[in-house]
């Protein structure tokens, strides 16, 4: 007598059609593309929105959307609209923000006291990383703070605008055309002071879906990851039209290096690196204090 199959768990189905925004990268469209299109099953394709991180920042801070990647900085001011997702976000190993200097520049990190470094944002994970780095690397504490649109910063720091720059994403494998170098890797210190993976994007939604929808869009989410993952083809047309002319290979290592098992679920570790990020950031006073209870999801 043949051994039956075991039963599969059913998960609510997501028949709602619900806004949600997501940036260009190639990372997020590999991870909705999917849900995007209609195909994963029992799940309504989503209205989608296409926004750099730090408008979706704003867009859940003032509560406009259903669904949205935000950087872990933001979540302070966000939990109590929306849930952290345990799946789709960007957390990892080696995959940390870099600070970039001119060829000429002095390669000990002190030195960059008193001054002018370019960020992308004052609200997002780089800046708090960096932030806590440079708490111990420039003692004699940073100049000024400028906040340049992303594509900006790497052109700023080759003309001398600036004396550095805090830089994230696909730079990591271009910033050698602008003749500049790393002055040090936010995730590698990240890493070695606490051994944990590197908190960069994550995915919220509002609290008032309620746990059964909240729950459905958590495994459609996380199935459309592993569609993504079995078929990598199928996405890469969507991800390379929104990918800002991005080299076809860029694109691919990008998405390699943001998409990994923390996207799937967040698990353990996933979850104790956001607690340490903002725990350390509060204990800065660069972000409020989060409740020990705020990041659970309805399970």
């Amino acid at each position: 007598m043949s051994e039956s199959a075991p039963a599969e768990v059913e998960h609510p189905r997501l028949t709602e059609r619900l806004t949600v925004a997501y940036s260009p990268c190639p990372n997020d469209t590999f991870v909705f593309h999917a849900w995007a299109h209609g195909l994963v099953p029992g799940a309504t394709a989503p209205e989608v929105t296409f926004a750099d991180i730090d408008i979706t920042n704003g867009l859940a801070e003032r509560g406009e959307l259903d669904v949205l990647k935000i950087s872990y900085a933001a979540l302070p001011w966000v939990l109590d609209e929306y849930v952290l997702l345990p799946c789709g976000g960007a957390l990892g190993r080696g995959c940390g923000p870099l600070v970039l200097t001119g060829p000429d520049a002095p390669a000990d990190p002190a030195e960059l006291a008193g001054k002018v470094v370019a960020v992308p944002s004052e609200r997002s994970t780089a800046y708090l990383l960096f932030r806590l780095w440079a708490a111990k690397a420039v003692p004699g504490g940073l100049g000024e703070i400028r906040v340049l649109p992303f594509h900006e910063i790497m052109p700023a720091v080759r003309d001398g605008r600036v004396d550095a720059g805090l830089v994230i994403h696909e730079a990591r494998f271009t910033y050698g055309q602008y003749g500049l170098r790393c002055l040090a890797d936010m995730g590698e210190a990240w890493e070695a002071d606490t051994g944990l993976p590197i908190p960069l994007g994550a995915i919220v939604a509002r609290r008032s879906l309620g746990r059964e929808r909240l729950l459905g869009l958590a495994e459609s989410l996380r199935t459309s990851v592993r569609m993504a993952w079995d078929d990598p083809a199928a996405s890469r047309g969507y991800v390379l039209a929104h990918s800002q002319e991005m080299d076809p290979a860029v694109a691919e290592q990008h998405i390699g290096l943001y998409v990994n098992e923390f996207t799937a679920d967040l698990g353990e570790s996933g979850h104790a690196a956001v607690r340490g990020l903002l725990t350390r950031a509060a204990a800065e006073g660069l972000v409020p204090a989060v409740a020990p209870d705020a990041l659970a999801f309805p399970g």
